[in-house]
């Protein structure tokens, strides 16, 4: 699962990730960016101690949601348009190259801010179906306050056609996002809890269940069966 900054990985699919980790599933993380420090005229002015602390509640994010591993990078935040797409690029596939996820789950393509975008472009780019490349299925997550913010008018917009069950699992994707107090807002906010259970059950309402993470499945690969002559 790639995220662009720390919190995306629960807003986008926190409740998906603590069921996959139920399941038995390994879910890797990774957070490209450092976060907080676009809130800064300077990224040089940023409060290191803020930094640190964003870091150590993705940690306790991962307890959490019990995921395998945590990986961060330093990326400058809200600023990933100042560096060359290939190095965001090659982080990726050092991850890919470690882990050989047959499943990846990124930021979406037409979201309003910035880092996600090119986030989703090179996650794109290091799962590029060629041989040897493990990942077999590529989804894009939403992220409250970011995709819908856009108010489509950045392509693609979001259509999501895949959706997980997150009944069990959504009060602790709301105890996760919880962690990060930097980030999480009050009511009405997109990000605030009682925002997130409303998304969370309107998405389960278009399939029927009590809760629901939606997703847009990028791309999907299945193996030829070749017989063998007998």
């Amino acid at each position: 699962m790639v995220a662009a900054h720390p919190d995306d990985e629960v807003l986008g699919c926190g409740g998906t990730i603590a069921r996959l980790a139920q399941e038995g599933h390994q879910v890797y993380i990774a957070i490209l960016g450092e976060g907080v420090t676009s809130r800064y005229a300077q990224r040089e002015e940023a409060d290191k101690t803020m930094v640190a602390t964003l870091r150590a509640h993705s940690h306790k994010v991962k307890e959490l949601l019990c995921a395998k591993d945590l990986f961060i990078f330093d990326l400058p935040d809200n600023r990933f348009d100042t560096i060359p797409l290939l190095e965001v690029v090659k982080i990726i596939e050092s991850l890919i190259e470690r882990l050989q996820p047959e499943v990846v789950y990124t930021q979406h393509g037409g979201d309003l801010n910035i880092d996600h975008v090119i986030t989703h472009r090179a996650v794109l780019t290091a799962t590029r179906p060629i041989s040897g490349c493990p990942v077999k299925k590529l989804y894009a997550y939403e992220v409250p306050s970011s995709t819908e913010w856009a108010f489509a008018q950045f392509a693609p917009a979001f259509r999501p056609n895949v959706f997980v069950d997150i009944s069990t699992t959504l009060d602790t994707k709301i105890k996760a996002m919880q962690i990060y107090e930097s980030e999480a807002r009050p009511f009405p906010h997109p990000r605030s809890p009682e925002a997130l259970r409303v998304t969370a059950q309107r998405w389960g309402s278009v399939v029927g269940l009590v809760a629901a993470e939606a997703f847009e499945l990028i791309y999907s690969l299945k193996h030829s069966i070749v017989k063998e002559e007998t």
